[in-house]
This record gives structure tokens, C-alpha cells and sequence, in this order.
């Protein structure tokens, strides 16, 4: 017989209950901000907001389904079930801290603060969650299958990320490698440089975008379901040892960009999360490209 859907609700710590966890009291917490110009009613308000929205999505789970939560932090300690029906309650980006367990649970964003989040991904306000919760099993349902990006070491390990993944030094200082396409005839640029970032659709309304525009927005922007990267070398700088003629360019399906490390150590992290990166020392090589996994984000 198998099993109900599993309702796993994600959430994140406020900082409200960050501030009091730092500073013991309420009152404290609301001297400590008083004494930098802000205010702890509005703080503890947008605290109240996250709270009453978790409640919310938690009263409108079917009875018959199993419930769970998990914080932000504890993501890389739970174990999600094929069944699971992930909703995630909070910012846009914990959506993107998430995507990288699943592997193909529908996903429902819901936007706990609306006006401060942009609603890329947490689309749906609390009130729908009932209904939200009620079709996700039905076959018909829709859910955008979104593009994400994957880094792969020649020791096994991996990385998987929904917005970008960026690869360099662990202080941004300059870091040193061979940069290559693969399948380009062996052709491969050494380089000194800030880093190399490479991104997807969903992550084109963050730091990819940023650097695009920086670079004049020459390459077409992918979309978030698009199967198509984009990556970007940050600062390279030119040296007689060192060029800067592979600084950007775009990743279909099937092409991935190729960096064999020159540096005593580089890191590769996703999604802005550096303290879950993958080591990489002297000699190592990492594939980067699109990754057969997508997220199944409910429209």
C-alpha cells in the first residue's frame, strides 16, 4: 500500500529570533538595533508575518497527509522521500537553498512576506495554500520543470545548484586555472581571475544578471526552463603567462565548460552558499554544465 504525500514545510530562523538568540531578551535585542537606527516593532512584525504564514500553510495540509519541517540549516541533515510535497514559506531564495536535495518533488513557494520578497519563486500567497496542496498530486497539475546547473570533480565530487554556481578562491582573491570547452579540440586558456560564475535562467534575476549587465548584455539571457547557461570570468587579468580571450559565453545541453585548477586551493559553491563548497587543489579538474535534475516549481 503506499504511503500518503509527506507535507514538508521549510522554513528559515527570523531575524527576530536571531537578534534575541544573540542578545538573550527582547529588550536588549530592541536596544541593540534602537543604538544603530532601527526599529524592533518592525522587525518583530515581520516576524509575527512568517509566523502566522507558517501556521497557515500548516492548517491547510489534507488531514490524510503526514506532515514535516525543517530549517534552513538542518536541510543538509533531513532526508526527503520521493513522496514528500516540499512547500517552502519564507524568501525566494530558500527555495533555491532547497532545490539542490530534491530530486523531483513538487515544489510550492509561499511568499511570507509579500512586498519584500520579488516572488520569483515563491509565487502563492498562505491563503492559497489549501488549494495548492489539493491538486498537487493530480497528474494534470502543472509545475515549471526549472534548469539547473552542476558542477562535477574528477574525485566524485558534486555540487548542484539552481541559481549559479561560481568557482575561484575561497577570499575572491586571485585565483589561477585552465579554462577549456569541452569537445573544443583541447584548446584551453590559462587565466588569473577573480573567478568564473556560471548561471541559469532562475538565477538571471540575481548575481548572473548583474555581471551581464556589466558586460553589456551581448549574450541573450536564458529562460528559467530554457536548457541553456551562461558563464562569465570575472576580472581576468592579462599577464604574459595568463589571457583574457575565454571570458564569456554561453552552455547548451549537452556542452560544459571545463577548469583544471592552478592554485594551492579553489572552491566551487552554489547559490551563494560558501560554506557547503567542494574543495579543489592542484591539478583537479571540474566539468560544469547543466544538470539532468530540474526543480518542479508549481506555477
Amino acid at each position: 500500500m503506499s504511503l500518503a504525500p509527506r507535507a514538508v514545510l521549510v522554513h528559515r530562523t527570523t531575524e527576530y529570533e536571531e537578534l534575541v538568540a544573540r542578545h538573550c531578551t527582547h529588550g536588549q535585542a530592541a536596544f541593540f538595533l534602537a543604538s544603530r537606527g532601527r526599529d524592533m516593532a518592525e522587525v518583530a512584525e515581520r516576524h509575527r508575518r512568517t509566523r502566522r504564514a507558517l501556521a497557515e500553510v500548516a492548517s491547510a495540509v489534507p488531514p490524510a497527509w503526514r506532515q514535516a519541517r525543517v530549517e534552513r540549516a538542518d536541510l543538509d541533515r533531513f532526508l526527503f522521500a520521493p513522496e514528500d510535497v516540499v512547500v517552502v514559506v519564507g524568501q525566494d531564495g530558500l527555495v533555491a537553498n532547497v532545490a539542490k536535495y530534491l530530486d523531483g518533488q513538487p515544489v510550492i513557494g509561499i511568499d511570507s512576506d509579500p512586498g519584500r520578497n520579488p516572488g520569483v519563486l515563491v509565487r502563492h500567497r498562505p491563503q492559497r495554500a489549501a488549494v495548492l496542496l489539493a491538486s498537487v498530486t493530480a497528474t494534470a497539475t502543472g509545475a515549471d520543470e526549472l534548469t539547473m546547473v552542476e558542477a562535477v570533480a574528477d574525485d566524485t565530487q558534486r555540487l548542484v545548484a539552481l541559481n549559479e554556481i561560481y568557482l575561484g578562491s575561497a577570499g575572491h582573491q586571485t585565483a589561477r586555472y585552465r579554462l577549456g570547452l569541452e569537445d573544443d579540440g583541447g584548446v584551453v586558456e590559462v587565466q588569473a581571475s577573480s573567478g568564473v560564475l556560471v548561471g541559469t535562467g532562475t538565477g538571471a534575476t540575481g548575481w548572473l544578471r548583474s555581471v551581464w549587465q556589466e558586460r553589456g548584455g551581448r549574450l541573450p539571457l536564458p529562460a528559467p526552463t530554457e536548457d541553456r547557461l551562461l558563464w562569465f570570468v570575472r576580472e581576468a587579468w592579462p599577464s604574459p603567462a595568463t589571457g583574457t580571450a575565454l571570458v564569456a559565453g554561453e552552455l547548451t545541453a549537452s556542452a560544459a565548460l571545463t577548469l583544471t585548477v592552478e592554485s594551492d586551493r579553489l572552491i566551487a559553491f552554489g547559490d551563494g552558499i560558501e560554506a557547503d563548497a567542494l574543495e579543489l587543489t592542484w591539478g583537479q579538474t571540474v566539468r560544469v554544465g547543466t544538470c539532468a535534475r530540474r526543480l518542479r516549481l508549481v506555477g
